[in-house]
């Protein structure tokens, strides 16, 4: 098999990869060793947040949020956003603080897209909010998509233009041959001029391949989903400095994370609940919305995550090797940013240049500088 492009990983950023790769007329082929958006593109909280993020994140979330605004239409599917808004919780005096310190920093460096709420517009927004709690930080611009749908819609565009998905098929090694990659996978060697690393949770053993050395780790982030209850939240929630990351879908269910993680197996390709900490998770979504002690827990569940010591993402090309670029360690917060890293990577591949500056991103930013 051959391709212009071997794209590794069928997550959100892979599927956007590909998407803009194959409509720009590129043979773009992706092996998913499980099957699309089968970890942490397919089981998040399916956020879709502006609000909060590290500077560093913020020209290249701002222009995804854009992006998904029109979506559904670029795409011709439903990815399930809707634009409900996010609100930060702040507890108390201290939260606010931090809120403050933030907003100047944000202004200074021109970015008005956050902006802190009072009590009272706090109490108005969110009626069911515990009354002690004293404002918050608000994004209009935010809301959710449905992680599994919004990762094949992707994919079925990405088919539409001619890019080739093959599931079920992981890669065993890579060798550089000439001015082409020679990929070894269960399903026979894939020769390509490009190789680009989606890879998620494994993408550590993938840049490794490459001859990139990254200190990756992974963990596996919980989520629980309420039955049905009666209106009482429209837009998002967080919290200021509390593990809180809430939403009630429109059907009336509630979705309740927050970044307790439970047990990790990547070798065994599975996740095990930590039952005392969702109960932790409970508890502070009753702390926060007195209402949630009525609720019954449906289902709960967790996907691996790769995770890098700064929570920023790896998004760049490779140091060791020449047409090899990255794009993993989204540490929990990379759904949001899918559309646009599909852009980046495309443009990488294209051109060797982005229109954004990466270098916060680079995979060697770990690596000891010789004097």
């Amino acid at each position: 098999m051959n391709a212009d492009v071997l794209i590794v990983g069928g997550g959100i950023q892979g599927c956007a990869t590909a998407y803009q790769l194959a409509r720009r007329g590129v043979s773009v082929l992706v092996v998913e060793k499980d099957y699309i958006a089968r970890h942490a593109s397919g089981v998040n909280a399916g956020g879709v947040r502006l609000i909060g993020r590290d500077l560093a994140e913020v020209p290249l979330s701002r222009q995804s949020m854009r992006m998904w605004h029109t979506l559904d239409e670029e795409l011709e599917a439903d990815t399930g956003f809707r634009a409900k808004g996010l609100i930060n919780i702040a507890a108390d005096d201290a939260d606010i603080a931090a809120l403050n310190d933030r907003q100047q920093k944000m202004q200074a460096l021109g970015y008005d897209h956050e902006r802190i709420i009072s009590r009272d517009e706090l109490r108005e927004r969110l009626p069911f909010v515990d009354p002690t709690c004293v404002g918050g930080a608000m994004s209009e611009l935010d809301g959710y998509a449905i992680p599994y749908k919004a990762t094949n819609a992707f994919r079925l565009a990405a088919e539409r233009h001619g890019a080739t998905f093959l599931e079920g098929t992981e890669l065993a090694g890579l060798r550089r041959i000439g001015e082409a990659w020679l990929a070894a996978t269960s399903r026979g060697d894939i020769s390509a001029g490009t190789i680009v690393n989606c890879a998620g949770a494994w993408a550590d053993r993938v840049a490794a391949m490459i001859g990139d050395n990254v200190p990756l780790s992974h963990a596996a982030p919980m989520l629980m989903i309420t039955a049905r209850m009666p209106h009482f939240a429209s837009p998002v929630v967080g919290a200021v400095s509390r593990q809180l990351s809430f939403k009630q879908f429109e059907n009336g269910t509630v979705l309740i994370g927050g970044g307790a993680k439970g047990f990790a197996d990547r070798a065994a390709n599975r996740t095990r609940l930590d039952y005392a900490k969702l109960a932790q998770a409970s508890r502070t979504a009753i702390e926060f919305f007195p209402i949630m002690a009525k609720a019954s827990i449906n289902r709960m569940w967790a996907g691996l995550e790769a995770y890098m010591p700064d929570n920023l993402p790896v998004i760049g090309p490779a140091v060791n090797a020449d047409r090899a670029f990255h794009a993993f360690g989204f540490s929990a917060h990379g759904f949001q940013m899918g559309p646009v890293v599909g852009k980046v990577m495309a443009d990488l591949v294209l051109t060797g240049a982005s229109d954004f500056d990466l270098s916060a991103f680079r995979i060697d930013r770990y690596d000891r500088k010789v004097l």
